[in-house]
């Protein structure tokens, strides 16, 4: 559709990649590590002088 409402056509030259979807899944992973380090280290930086003691998680016990 273009700037007038009327339907156009789009040609398209050069290289342009038909099967993004093979790449999308390791990008959403990594943009979602970065997400989650940037949090933690905001975290970091705002709360650094807090102590918290996280409560004692009993190992498993291997024969």
């Amino acid at each position: 559709i273009d700037l007038h409402g009327k339907s156009t056509t789009i040609q398209t030259k050069g290289r342009h990649d038909p099967c993004v979807g093979i790449r999308a899944a390791p990008i959403a992973e990594a943009m979602l590590a970065l997400v989650l380090m940037d949090h933690a280290l905001r975290h970091r930086a705002q709360c650094g002088d807090v102590l918290v003691q996280p409560p004692a998680i009993p190992a498993a016990r291997t024969s």
